[in-house]
Formats: structure tokens, C-alpha cells, sequence
């Protein structure tokens, strides 16, 4: 039995896979407690099925995320090299508001009073210039203990190249029996900031990430024992076992529990929980990469070349653009701090179904980034919620119906949205003058679709693409509603809403592979053109050759150690290149003509090359990947099906500024074929999906709704 779960800020998500048929199920998210609201959508799920078995979760977590944006995490030791203590604090000499007189810097995750120097020293080549004395270790054990650390980072200069100074202090350190990261081992990289900042984050995260799973794995274990009884459950179990045993996927199960999870990382691969454990900083953006794996995945089987994912959710909208793969980044920073690891290039703005509406101290209407989240929620789902939202301006317009929320599972309380509105408008009469709830709710969802439509363009024309090329894929729990909105003024190709969107992250994060990325920086200089023959570029070839066998060598011996067939798994090379000179520096394949792909990539990102110009290797890059299984979409027989017997009710709807009678549709009841112009809306368990009257909506043969704006309008 294996499920894919999603968190997020309103709604947990599980998704199974069950004879090709996918089966999902939306619970509500539990913030004080992740893992109880993961409890109770897996059992029930599990409940549903016909397969018994060993129980595995493909997770995608926000509990990295969520700590390091409200700063609760563990209290920090940090170990640097003497003279360096301050650099956290320094960081880089960046100023994000260029022009704000009072801009007042973040606290650092470690207080000047954890922060402790050693005396040793790595030369720049890697030379040992000082080794630290163990009587100086001793004293700084002492010191940690004292300070009632719980969790240590340890980060020397130039430990990259050599890391034996770092080993020395961290076996001595292993007896408070404390986490402990390490830079060499998190990111044997260079760039001291970046490093130190990156290794201070995991330490930050890994005592709680670590109980937060421990106490899932546990939890699942008790709560799943009983699916596991019978005869029959026992002999179907057997042949799961087995099967596991003979396939690289999944991998055999070491112990006795009866649960094994796995964490969906930020580079779009999944990983054991152990080592998410150890190393949570890269799971600091796991939810949002799960949507663009699916999205990837679905365009790949339509034949889209270029596509954008569009993902709301209830808290935030994460959009990420894909020319025919999503684009990996190691440069991103999440809450004002840098993070180096490799992450998916996801642009996130806080604009969702739960987003508050306010009013600035200038009258202007303002939509999030604050969310009502799961409680007290939107005031329509009568949990306490008092304060407008986009889903409450939603219903309000009629694009929500309370009868199909969930399925009918779910009641959505109109009158208390109502009431919510009138009073919002009564307390703001002087601001707002005359204005009706229907008027309010438009103007919310307009700032809301303002907000995300600058989220496409930072993506896509900021980068240089055109987005009439591509093709909006969206998804979640709200993106239905707004995607069309956003094709008009955007003037996207079309539309594609996959089946079950509201759970279309948890579908990617269970379809995911396993990665493991390593790095290493080689500082190396780069033979000219036409040399290759040459001794100096022989010399070369057999180094980067050899630094990209040890990267591969220890990699695969780690998926080995973690339970996974590491002789299946692809390995992918790449290589951090720049211009002699430069600050920073482009990733291309390596390959024979890597310095013609250079030049490329840099005049597309910059607008120009030096193809004479000397260029320099900083990092060699390995990405090893065990595929895993990937259903193919069945095709359905398209016809002419009449969309008329779908037709559940007809009911007013807002638009350009009025209501019209717009006919709802049931997607379960909808066929391959079936074509019909706005303004509709179909609803089905997950998600709702809107078709304004200048759009048409066409069901294709693998059962994706394809929006378009209607001939006249194009």
C-alpha cells in the first residue's frame, strides 16, 4: 500500500494508486500537529482499498518550511573557524529594499553568545595550515554543554578541499549526543556564507524535522496494524514482500515496523526519512515539488513541449515554468536566508483560497500573504473563521456551490460568508463608500489574480520567454477558479485542468523518483578550444574524470546503505561553469562540448558570450536517479458525447458585473469528447473549475479539461 501525501496550509491530501485507478482523499490539516491529520487520511484511505500490505508514505512536508518562516526551530551551536564567528550575522552586503532608510535585518538563527571559534586553519589549496588541539575540543565540549545546546553546526574555512579539521572536532563532539551537521558532508562547497548559512538552517531543523518523523513512522505503525490481520491479508502481504525483494522499487524494509516513509525533497526526488532527518534543509520546499513533477509528467504525455504549473492551494500559489524539464536552482532563499541545495525554481507568492483581505493604513484592499489556514479557515466552513478570504469572495459570486464542496461531504456556509462581507462593510464604510458584497468579493479576487498573475510573469516574461507559448497546467484546490482569469490576461496557449487537481501535488510526490545529489567544487581552469589533444588537456579530462568517480562511488554506496538497488540508478553529470573573473557562474551537462553549451546558456540568460574568454569549472554536480514506475493515461473513446447529461443544476453567477445563469456540471459524468462554451463550472470531489463566457471548455481523450478562449476572442 503505497500513498502520497501532501500538507498543506487548509487541507492534507492522500492519493493511492490502485489497479490504474487513482483514489484521493482530502482531509483538514492539522497545524499543531502534522501528523494526526496524515493519521487520519491514510487509515481512512487504507480502509478503502482491496490491497493489504507493507504500508509506505511518499511525503511531502511543510514542517521545514513552516519552522524556519516562523522561526521555531532548535537552539543552534555554532563551530566555525576563530576570527569567523560574525560571518553568519555579516552575510553578504545584499540590501533587498534598496531604498527603505529603516530596514531592519533578521535576527540570526545562532545568538553571538552559541557561536564559538576553533583554532585551525585550511589553506585554499587544502593544505593543513593548523590542526585543532584536543585540548581545545575538550574545553569546547564543556562550553556546549554548559550552553544546553540542541543541535551543533560545524563549518570550517575551506573544509571543501580538506575536511579533516572538521572530522577531528565532530568525533569528539559525537558525545554530547547531539545532531550534529557538518559542512562537507551537507555542502562541500564553496562560498563560506552561503555554506555556513546552509549547514546553520539543517542544524536549525533537524531535531524537529527528526521527532516530526520519528513520531509519524510510529504513529503509522499503530495506527495501521489492524489492515494488516486476516489469512488472506497475510498471503497478499507475503507477495508484496517478495516482489519488493526482486524490483528497485521499493526497496526491502529494514525492521520490524509495518510503515516506512520516504520525504519528497526540493529538487523533485524523494528520499528516506532517515536522511531527511539528517539533512531537512533539503526538504525546505517539498510540497510545492510534487506538483511539478506531476506537471511534468502530464505534459510529457500530451505532448506539451512547454508548459507552466500553476498550483493553489489554500495558503500560496507556486508557479514553475517548464521547457521541456522544470529548471533546478541552487540559488534560492526562504525567509531571508540563503539555502545552496538544489531546489526546484518555484516561484511562490502568498495568494491562495484562505488569503485574508484587509485594508492598508491608505484604504487600499489588500489580499495576504496572511491565510486563515486550516482553523479557523474561511468563514463559510464554519469553523470560527471571521475575516474575508478568496474562497469566501468565491462562493459569494456563485463560482462555489455548498452543495458540491468534497463531493457533498463538505457544507459551505453561505450566510455566515454573507454576514462576514456586510460586516467587513459596515466597518469600513468611510473607506469603501457604497459598495455591495458582490462588488467586494470581485475586487478581492481580482487582487488576488494580480498577485498571481505577477507570479507568471516573474517566471516567464522576466526570463525571457514569451507566454503565449505555453500552456497553463493548473492545479489545487483553487487554481480552477482563477486559471482562466489568468490565460486571458497573460494570453496563454490554453488551459489544462488534469483529473483529480485538488490532490495533483500528492499524485507527483507519489509518482517521484529517488534522487541523491552530491557536489563538489574543483576550481579547475578549462583548456581553449581545439586543445583537447594536448598533455595540459589530457591532464584535465582524467581529473574531472576522477572527481566525478569518487562523487559517483560514494553516492551510490549511500543509496546502497539506504535499502535502494544503487546498480539501477542513472547518474546524471553537470558542471557549475563562469567566465575567468565572474562572481557566479551557469550549470550546463558535461559533455564533450560543454563550452559551446556555456556560451549558449550565457548569451540566452545574459545577452551576449565571450567565446574567447578563459573559462573556469567551480563545482562538479552528480544526480543519480532510480526511475520509478509511471502509469500511463488510458485513452477514452471520444465521440460527441452531449455534456447535457452531466448537467447537475443551473444557478446565477458573477461576472463582469452582474449575474448570469450558468449551467454546473458533474466532471465524473462528463466523456472524452464532450465540448461546451462558458459560462459553466464543473465540480468535482478535489477541486472546481470555471469557464467564463469568453471561454470554451473541451474534454480530451485522457480526461483533462483544455480551457480556450472562444475564436472571436483569440
Amino acid at each position: 500500500m503505497r500513498f502520497g501525501v501532501d500538507t498543506g496550509g487548509t487541507f492534507t491530501d492522500c492519493v493511492n494508486l490502485e489497479g490504474g485507478e487513482v483514489k484521493i482523499l482530502k482531509v483538514f490539516s492539522t497545524p499543531e500537529d502534522a501528523s494526526r491529520g496524515i493519521l487520519e487520511g491514510v487509515r481512512r484511505l487504507a480502509s478503502s482499498l482491496q490491497t493489504r500490505g507493507p504500508l509506505e508514505i511518499i511525503h511531502g512536508t511543510t514542517v521545514g518550511t513552516n519552522s524556519l518562516l516562523e522561526r521555531r526551530g532548535a537552539r543552534v551551536a555554532l563551530v566555525t573557524t576563530e576570527g569567523f564567528e560574525d560571518l553568519l550575522e555579516i552575510g553578504r552586503q545584499a540590501r533587498p529594499r534598496l531604498y527603505d532608510l529603516e530596514a531592519r535585518q533578521a535576527p540570526p538563527l545562532v545568538s553571538r553568545r552559541l557561536r564559538f571559534g576553533v583554532r585551525e586553519r585550511t589553506a585554499a589549496d587544502g593544505t593543513i595550515l593548523k590542526r585543532p588541539s584536543a585540548a581545545g575540543i575538550a574545553k569546547l565540549r564543556r562550553k556546549l554543554k554548559r550552553m544546553y545546546a540542541e543541535s551543533i553546526a560545524v563549518c570550517f574555512l575551506f573544509s571543501y578541499l580538506n575536511p579533516a579539521n572538521e572530522r577531528a572536532v565532530t568525533e569528539t563532539l559525537k558525545r554530547l549526543h547531539l545532531p550534529i551537521s557538518v559542512s562537507h558532508e551537507i555542502l562541500p562547497e564553496f562560498r563560506e556564507y552561503e555554506r555556513l548559512a546552509t549547514v546553520v538552517i539543517n542544524a536549525f531543523l533537524a531535531p524537529r524535522m527528526g521527532e516530526y518523523l520519528k513520531r509519524l513512522e510510529r504513529g503509522l505503525g499503530a495506527a495501521m496494524t489492524p489492515l494488516d490481520g486476516g489469512g488472506g491479508g497475510s498471503r497478499r502481504r507475503a507477495r508484496n514482500q517478495a516482489h519488493a525483494s526482486t524490483t528497485p522499487w521499493p526497496p526491502p524494509y529494514q525492521g520490524g515496523e509495518s510503515a516506512r516513509v520516504y520525504v519528497m525533497q526540493s529538487s523533485g526526488g524523494i528520499t528516506t526519512a532517515a536522511r531527511a532527518a539528517r539533512e531537512p534543509v533539503r526538504t525546505i520546499l517539498s510540497g510545492p515539488a510534487g506538483g511539478v513533477v506531476a506537471s511534468t509528467c502530464l505534459a510529457q504525455q500530451l505532448g506539451i513541449s512547454r508548459a507552466i504549473s500553476f498550483d493553489m492551494g489554500g495558503t500560496s500559489t507556486d508557479v514553475c515554468l517548464i521547457d521541456g524539464l522544470p529548471r533546478t536552482t541552487n540559488e534560492t532563499t526562504l525567509g531571508g536566508l540563503p539555502v545552496a541545495v538544489p531546489v526546484l525554481d518555484v516561484h511562490s507568492v502568498g495568494a491562495g483560497g484562505g488569503s485574508l483581505a484587509r485594508l492598508d493604513a491608505g484604504g487600499a484592499l489588500r489580499v495576504g500573504p496572511e491565510s486563515a489556514g486550516a482553523k479557523p479557515g474561511p468563514m463559510c466552513y464554519h469553523r470560527g473563521g471571521a475575516q474575508p478570504t478568496v474562497t469566501d469572495a468565491n462562493l459569494l459570486l456563485g463560482r462555489l456551490d455548498p452543495d458540491h464542496f468534497l463531493g457533498g461531504e463538505f457544507w459551505l456556509d453561505l450566510d455566515a460568508a454573507e454576514q462576514g462581507f456586510a460586516d467587513f462593510l459596515r466597518r469600513h464604510s468611510q473607506k469603501l463608500g457604497s459598495k455591495t458584497v458582490p462588488e467586494l468579493a470581485t475586487d478581492i479576487v481580482a487582487v488576488s489574480n494580480a498577485t498571481m498573475e505577477k507570479a507568471l510573469r516573474v517566471i516567464s516574461v522576466e526570463r525571457g520567454h514569451d507566454p503565449r507559448e505555453f500552456a497553463l497546467i493548473c492545479f489545487g484546490g483553487g487554481g480552477g477558479l482563477h486559471a482562466a482569469d489568468l490565460a486571458r490576461s497573460l494570453r496563454l496557449l490554453k488551459v489544462v485542468v488534469p483529473k483529480n487537481p485538488g490532490a495533483f501535488s500528492a499524485l507527483g510526490i507519489l509518482l517521484s523518483d529517488v534522487v541523491r545529489d552530491s557536489v563538489q567544487s574543483v576550481l579547475l581552469s578549462v583548456p581553449k578550444e581545439g586543445s583537447d589533444s594536448s598533455e595540459r588537456a589530457r591532464e584535465f579530462w582524467r581529473r574531472l574524470e576522477e572527481r566525478f568517480a569518487i562523487l559517483e562511488r560514494a553516492s551510490r554506496a549511500e543509496l546502497q546503505g539506504e535499502g535502494f538497488a544503487a546498480d539501477l540508478a542513472h547518474a546524471e553529470r553537470r558542471l557549475d561553469l563562469r567566465y575567468a573573473g565572474q562572481s557566479y557562474e551557469l550549470s550546463v551537462p558535461f559533455r564533450r562540448d560543454f563550452r559551446e553549451l556555456f556560451h549558449q546558456q550565457h548569451e540566452k540568460a545574459y545577452g551576449y558570450a565571450h567565446r574567447g574568454r578563459p573559462l573556469e569549472i567551480v563545482n562538479a554536480r552528480l544526480r543519480l536517479t532510480i526511475r520509478t514506475p509511471k502509469p500511463q493515461l488510458r485513452a477514452h473513446r471520444t465521440g460527441n458525447p452531449d455534456p447535457a447529461r452531466a448537467r447537475v443544476k443551473t444557478k446565477p453567477v458573477w461576472f463582469a458585473g452582474s449575474f448570469y445563469p450558468t449551467r454546473f456540471y458533474d466532471r465524473e459524468r462528463l466523456r472524452a469528447g464532450a465540448r461546451f462554451v462558458g459560462p459553466a463550472v464543473v465540480v468535482e470531489y478535489s477541486s472546481t473549475t470555471l469557464v467564463p463566457p469568453d471561454f470554451e471548455c473541451y474534454v480530451d481523450e485522457y480526461l483533462n479539461l483544455t480551457l480556450s478562449l472562444t475564436e472571436h476572442r483569440k
